[in-house]
């Protein structure tokens, strides 16, 4: 394998090859002229040459040297991970360029490193609270599982256990479908499709999910939604959005309650008020219920496991749209979302 030359070495080979051909040049004229003052006049050009000559090489050098050093500086900067990388030059110069594609490099391998580990943080974060909702069914799963398999009972009693396991196992389906469309959604894999709709169908068919519900509680729902009234959505992404809401006004509204569905349209979007009697949230809760898998201590005893609103919050800001919460303790919660008009 052959060994690299050096800058320094190829610099002053060139001005050696330059002395050199000073002197066969004074040589030649020497010996075609026999002129001894045109070889003084030949030797002192070539000498001031080679002088200018050897500066020239001496300023490059150096200047290619501090150039190096900048460069080498900047990507240990760039390993050692400093806020702001050395800046090389100031001038309008190819090495001035190359700084700055390096600094931008630099730049954006800082928004990557940043941006690969909050996606750790989250994935670890969502995976813990995945750990923390599965243990309860699963744990509640083996009890009966074992008690089924260790013990005899009787019919009725196993009938008990089953009923007891089967709805378990629908909490983990739901978790699991829950987590499938939320994931889906964060990472891109569905797309929500904006179509010219009418806001009334995609109210028909949230509220088709929850009327049962709310009847076998004696809920009086009433909704005032003009019928022509469109707006770009994705219709069943926006009818699982409010479906949500609506489930949590029954789920959290005494029995008897009331839910209030209306929809307006404003000058640049549509909004969209969902109202109960429930027993309302506290303010300083406002921004954690959208959080995935929180649920306030207060309700912990009913059905649920907190990934509901933060589905819903997705989808809607996924369609450049926004939700609000309005409630306080005693005086029942308005969910109110807002879908652009384009």
């Amino acid at each position: 394998m052959k060994k690299a030359i050096s800058l320094s070495t190829i610099f002053r080979l060139i001005a050696a090859g330059v002395i050199m051909t000073s002197l066969i040049l004074c040589g030649g004229i020497f010996f075609l002229t026999k002129d001894l003052t045109a070889v003084t006049i030949c030797l002192i050009t070539a000498g001031t040459i080679s002088v200018w000559l050897f500066i020239l090489v001496g300023v490059l050098q150096n200047q290619l040297a501090r150039f190096t050093g900048d460069i080498c500086r900047t990507i240990d900067c760039m390993m050692q991970g400093e806020s702001v990388p050395r800046t090389l030059l100031d001038e309008d110069t190819m090495s001035d360029r190359i700084s700055h594609q390096l600094n931008r490099l630099y730049q954006m391998m800082r928004s990557n490193n940043r941006i690969i580990a909050e996606q750790r943080a989250d994935l670890q974060g969502m995976i813990s609270d995945i750990s923390h909702q599965v243990k309860t069914p699963v744990t509640n799963l083996k009890m009966a599982a074992a008690t089924l398999l260790e013990q005899r009972l009787p019919r009725f009693r196993q009938r008990e256990y089953l009923q007891s396991m089967n709805i378990q196992l629908d909490k983990l389906d739901f978790l699991m479908s829950a987590m499938v469309k939320s994931s889906r959604l964060e990472t891109g894999v569905i797309t929500l499709k904006k179509q010219q709709t009418s806001v009334y169908e995609t109210l028909a068919v949230a509220l088709g999910g929850v009327f049962l519900k709310a009847e076998e509680r004696h809920m009086q729902v009433t909704v005032d939604c003009p019928a022509d009234l469109l707006v770009p959505h994705d219709p069943k992404w926006t009818a699982e959005a409010l479906y949500n809401l609506l489930e949590n006004a029954v789920k959290y509204t005494p029995a008897g309650g009331t839910i209030t569905v209306k929809a307006v349209r404003w000058e640049a979007c549509i909004k969209i008020d969902i109202s109960d009697t429930g027993r309302g949230i506290p303010e300083s809760s406002h921004a954690a219920i959208f959080k995935r898998f929180y649920r306030e201590p207060e309700v912990h005893d009913i059905e649920g496991i907190g990934i509901g609103l933060y589905l819903t919050r997705e989808i809607i800001t996924k369609q450049n749209g926004r939700i609000k919460v309005t409630s306080a303790i005693g005086a029942g919660t308005t969910f109110t979302v807002f879908l652009p008009n384009d």
